[in-house]
């Protein structure tokens, strides 16, 4: 009997549109893509409003008067009930919410879209309210992946065959529209959630970054997230910058990956830290931050842009990047809505200032050199924790409109990378979704045409309570 010749991959791909119809395609990825960006549009303007709110209440009122004090304190521990109450309610959204994304996506569960979205849209805004050490870009994926998961209803594709890529064309949408990123939204549907790079996936994905887009850039008029008032190239004697930064932002991710995970692990274990305690914890540390240390606290701390013009010696410079690190990891070791993107590019600003205030000092760089640097510095922390370089040099490129950096910013990232590797540092996102595995009964294999096979598993009862 002859040997069956296999279909090349091309003509499977024309087939599979030729089936689902490519105007068909382009539609469900408009419609999902326009909705998760309107979603997380207004998700980024409520958290400014409550952001800007926050510090003008905390500017006109004496911190020091006691009824101030107490109210302080009394709103806090209101949101870290609210902050329970919502986890009980849907436990999926405790931390990033891209491992269990990432876990759905093999038929691990299915998710109560509607649910997840309202929780997690509220969950993170508390946190961020709370001035938790978090960020929004998993949330944002978790978000645009549970419109997704809704899109797919609406057109009854709810088997583990069709809804994979509306939960990865969310996922996309959903980081398109937190930084205003398509490309890195692209990359981080093929590089870190390991998509099967086809011609209907890439179609389905690039109509959702660009519907995202369209929706947070054009109608919302959100723009760059990272407008440094300087770029400016590094010259050919100072191409040795890159692969430093490179080397020190891998070294910070591996310390900061395997801090994290520790920490995390030891809290799941501890038995003096029963969920209402392991929740109010950061909220208490955040009232304790906010009379000795602000400038780590979110919405009041230092920011990113603040470090391109730092006024702190290098002493304080490493002491904010210490303390910053510490509260980014006990914030999301409690298990409250909340990612670690936004904590993770800072802490890189941060590595990055230290190092610019080194060079300046030793009249190794001109100051309006120092955004670039700060931006080398988040790239390499980015790529050495995720480990997926691409994605970290699209994201900062598109955060910061510095597309003229693109070589050297490619260049730390995949230095960053080589370091976690050579340290035997595991993807903080691998080691997040092999925790919540552990704790799950056995597993099987499963299977979709659009996304790379893994065994996964089909229960979901201890990741609730531990985990997520």
């Amino acid at each position: 009997m002859p040997a069956l010749i296999p279909i090349p991959p091309t003509l499977r791909d024309v087939d599979a549109l030729r089936r689902q119809g490519v105007w068909r395609i382009l539609l469900q990825a408009l419609v999902t893509g326009g909705v998760s960006g309107a979603i997380i549009g207004l998700f980024r303007a409520a958290y400014d409003a409550l952001s800007s709110l926050t510090v003008r209440v905390l500017h006109v009122n004496d911190l020091q008067t006691p009824l101030v004090a107490t109210a302080i304190f009394l709103s806090l521990m209101a949101l870290a009930l609210l902050s329970m109450l919502l986890l009980r309610a849907e436990p999926l959204i405790s931390g990033s919410g891209i491992p269990q994304v990432e876990l759905m996506l093999h038929g691990h569960f299915r998710m109560q879209w509607l649910r997840v979205l309202l929780c997690k849209f509220t969950g993170t805004l508390v946190s961020l309210t709370g001035g938790l050490s978090v960020g929004r870009e998993g949330p944002c994926i978790m978000m645009g992946a549970a419109v997704g998961a809704g899109a797919g209803r609406l057109w009854n594709k709810n088997d583990q065959h069709d809804l994979p890529r509306f939960l990865v064309g969310g996922s996309v949408a959903g980081m398109t529209a937190a930084f205003g990123a398509p490309l890195a939204g692209m990359f981080f549907a093929f590089e870190e959630m390991k998509t099967l790079l086809g011609v209907p996936m890439l179609l389905f994905t690039g109509g959702c970054a660009l519907a995202a887009w369209f929706v947070v850039d054009q109608l919302l008029g959100f723009g760059l997230v990272f407008p440094f008032a300087s770029q400016q190239l590094l010259q050919w004697q100072q191409l040795w910058i890159p692969p430093l930064v490179g080397m020190c932002m891998g070294f910070l991710g591996t310390v900061y990956n395997a801090t994290l995970l520790r920490l995390t692990l030891w809290e799941d274990r501890c038995r003096f830290l029963p969920f209402p305690v392991r929740t109010l914890l950061p909220f208490v540390l955040t009232g304790c931050l906010l009379y000795n240390y602000p400038q780590v606290l979110t919405g009041v701390g230092v920011t990113t842009l603040q470090l391109e013009n730092p006024q702190l010696p290098l002493t304080a410079l490493l002491a904010l990047l210490t303390v910053k690190l510490l509260f980014s990891c006990v914030s999301f070791a409690s298990g409250v809505s909340g990612g670690i993107l936004m904590p993770l590019l800072l802490m890189g600003a941060l590595g990055g200032a230290c190092l610019t205030s080194s060079f300046i000092h030793l009249n190794m760089l001109d100051p309006a050199q120092t955004g670039t640097i700060l931006t080398l510095g988040m790239a390499g922390m980015f790529a050495a924790s995720v480990r997926a370089p691409l994605t970290g040099t699209a994201l900062l490129v598109e955060m910061t409109g510095a597309f003229h950096n693109t070589p050297v910013v490619l260049l730390t990232a995949f230095v960053a990378v080589f370091t976690a590797n050579t340290l035997h540092s595991s993807p903080v996102y691998d080691s997040l979704r092999t925790r919540c595995l552990t704790l799950l009964p056995p597993v099987v294999t499963t299977h979709s045409p659009d996304i790379s096979p893994k065994t996964v598993n089909t229960g979901q009862g201890e990741c609730h309570k531990n985990i997520l």
